[in-house]
């Protein structure tokens, strides 16, 4: 009997066992789940901190990013196949790249020295030295483009400069058709050979003599200096010039040009052999640059339109005067009426 009932039980207590096992699982898989759900809440205190919006916005970005890779080396493929198409035609139409050659066989090198006198690196600011190195590179590259370049020195070479030039661009000791050297010109170039150019000069260039070397100031100063260079050639005893701006062009500005100015308008001359057409081909608008002969017709023409002008005032003002003279006697009679309505009133008895 005993043995049954044990039997029963057992019977009894291995068929609640797998309902049991299951009901532990299931409450261990919610402790699990709520342990998940409590580490990945922002932590206070000395714990984690929740992600800031910047943090956020950098986390899309990045994903962004990495999303759009794929994207950015398909364009890369595509910008690299059309520029070799356009290569390929460029050089079919070219007709096997002639032109390239019939345009360099054009280029007459001139025997004209063209000298950017760098002796004054200890008159500018930073500033100013960056923006004569912009000027040297314009000088530079528009020599290398003209049809006729000139012998392209830069002397005094160093300090300032040279540090600027080595830090932003380092391919300058590459350049070709150019002599850049530290020593002053007047240490290989004979004085009877040098004209230096500056505005304050009485005397004014007619042509250009290409055995000489014309020596340009490098200078940027904002006009702080005026007459430096005027009075370096003197001291040395070198010959000075202007450019015949004034016989050529009136100007609304100073006189005074822009390094890289002087030295396109020279090459320009060199191949037009006109002052004015260099002049007007180099300056910019902001000059306001206008030809001479136009500038005396348009001060002649504002001359006699003044003329005309004071003619038709004083026409208009007697006009105007004899228009008062005719309404004053209807004035009178007004002002008469009125006076004699006035009187009557008061002589009425009361």
């Amino acid at each position: 009997m005993r043995l049954l009932v044990c039997a029963e039980h057992h019977i009894m207590s291995s068929e609640k066992l797998p309902a049991f096992i299951e009901t532990c699982n299931v409450e261990r898989k919610q402790d699990l789940s709520e342990d998940q759900e409590e580490s990945q809440k922002p932590r206070l205190g000395n714990e984690l901190e929740p992600i800031s919006k910047r943090q956020m916005k950098k986390l899309i970005k990045q994903k962004q990013w990495e999303e759009q890779r794929e994207l950015r080396k398909q364009k890369r493929k595509e910008k690299r196949k059309r520029k070799q198409l356009e290569r390929q035609c460029q050089l079919e139409s070219n007709s096997d790249g002639n032109d390239k050659k019939r345009i360099r066989r054009d280029v007459v090198h001139s025997r004209l020295r063209l000298i950017i006198d760098c002796s004054f690196d200890s008159l500018m600011v930073l500033k100013d030295i960056k923006k004569l190195h912009k000027q040297i590179q314009r000088c530079y590259a528009e020599n290398r483009r003209a049809l006729h370049p000139v012998q392209f020195y830069l002397t005094s070479h160093g300090g300032k400069l040279k540090k600027n030039m080595d830090e932003n661009d380092k391919g300058w000791v590459n350049w070709k058709d150019i002599h850049i050297k530290p020593d002053h010109y007047s240490e290989f170039i004979k004085k009877e050979d040098l004209v230096y150019l500056t505005s304050d000069s009485p005397n004014v260039l007619k042509e250009l003599d290409e055995s000489k070397a014309y020596v340009i100031g490098g200078l940027v100063d904002h006009n702080h200096h005026k007459g430096l260079t005027y009075k370096q050639a003197s001291d040395h005893g070198i010959d000075h010039a202007q450019l015949p701006l004034g016989n050529f062009v009136k100007m609304n500005s100073r006189k005074v040009l822009a390094i890289n100015h002087v030295f396109e308008i020279i090459l320009e001359y060199l191949e037009t052999r006109d002052w004015q057409e260099a002049f007007f081909t180099v300056l910019p608008q902001r000059k306001g640059a206008v030809a001479t002969d136009k500038a005396c017709e348009s001060s002649s023409h504002d001359k006699e339109s003044a003329r005309v002008e004071g003619r038709l005032d004083s026409d208009s003002s007697e006009e105007e005067n004899s228009r008062n003279e005719l309404d004053s006697p209807h004035e009178e009679e007004k002002q008469d009426k009125e006076n004699s309505t006035g009187s009557t009133v008061t002589s009425i008895p009361h």
